[in-house]
């Protein structure tokens, strides 16, 4: 489970729901520093049981950089509305249709960048039409399902909400979890934050989870299908992943022709493990998407 430092939105930044063709979704919306010349919009999807927060770190340095950065909940996942048994619901086609009305209602072609599961959707939305987008960052998001590991993890969980509730559920992860898992201090005030976790878990749809945890486990190598299309492409992650291997990835960048970025001391979630790093790299990408070497293999440790 991914775990921000805060669910307060930076300074700046304004959370509210953004309306679009197909509802509305729960964002957290940075502008572009005060006196920065803009250089561009992006739109953030989180991952699997993430929320917008999961970006918040990355807001502020971006924004420095001259980018606008909007984090959204997807379909069911915490502030954004979705209904609670209805899996087809959350079928992957119809999370990335979403993300297009969701581009469509920035209003300009946007930077897209997706976290584990959203870099799946980010890339389903992107094969559905090219059009709304200047660039795809996939972070900690590989070019298939999930490793063998984490599909027994989230099989147990799967199985565990066909029996029980999403406060159960709660309890039983907590339970099986370290001390230092459950015991980490949040930035606002210095108060234990499972009580922020805890809230996004219950407010996150029992449906969506059960919907994309399959699709985790099952979803196809479409690596081919995305090389064929004319953007600029970034792979970005951690120097540990154990949901998908590291080779797994430097290969999808390869295929690709994209831009590899590796975070050092970083691991699943490198927006909250090293966020300054995470988003210089970020913003080295975006900054020469347009430029004659944007589509070059490169290697580059933040």
């Amino acid at each position: 489970m991914s775990r921000p430092a805060t669910f307060l939105p930076p300074p700046g930044a304004r959370a509210y729901s953004l309306r679009t063709a197909r509802g509305e979704f729960a964002v957290v919306d940075a502008p572009v520093a005060s006196g920065v010349e803009p250089r561009g919009v992006a739109l953030l999807l989180p991952g699997f049981t993430g929320s917008k927060e999961d970006f918040n770190q990355l807001h502020v340095p971006l924004a420095e950089r001259g980018y606008r950065t909007v984090a959204v909940d997807g379909r069911g996942q915490f502030e954004s509305d979705g209904p609670e048994s209805d899996e087809s619901a959350y079928a992957q086609e119809e999370l990335a249709r979403d993300v297009l009305a969701q581009a469509e209602a920035l209003g300009q072609p946007v930077h897209l960048l997706g976290h584990s599961l959203g870099g799946q959707i980010a890339r389903a939305a992107v094969l559905l039409d090219r059009s709304p987008f200047r660039s795809l960052t996939l972070m900690a998001s590989g070019p298939a399902q999930i490793s063998v590991s984490q599909q027994k993890r989230v099989k147990l969980l799967r199985d565990a909400l066909t029996v029980m509730s999403m406060a159960e559920v709660w309890a039983a992860i907590q339970a099986m979890e370290p001390p230092e898992e459950t015991d980490t201090p949040s930035l606002d005030g210095g108060l234990d934050d499972r009580n922020d976790l805890r809230r996004r878990w219950l407010s996150t749809r029992p449906a969506q989870l059960l919907a994309t945890g399959l699709q985790l486990c099952t979803e196809p190598d479409r690596v081919a299908e995305l090389a064929a299309l004319s953007m600029p492409f970034h792979v970005l992650s951690g120097s540990q992943d154990d949901t998908w291997p590291l080779p797994l990835l430097d290969d999808m960048a390869l295929r690709l022709g994209a831009r590899r970025t590796v975070v050092e001391g970083a691991e699943h979630s490198p927006n909250t493990d090293r966020p300054l790093a995470t988003a210089r790299a970020i913003a080295g990408f975006w900054d020469e998407d347009a430029g004659p070497d944007a589509r070059r293999p490169r290697s580059r440790p933040a």
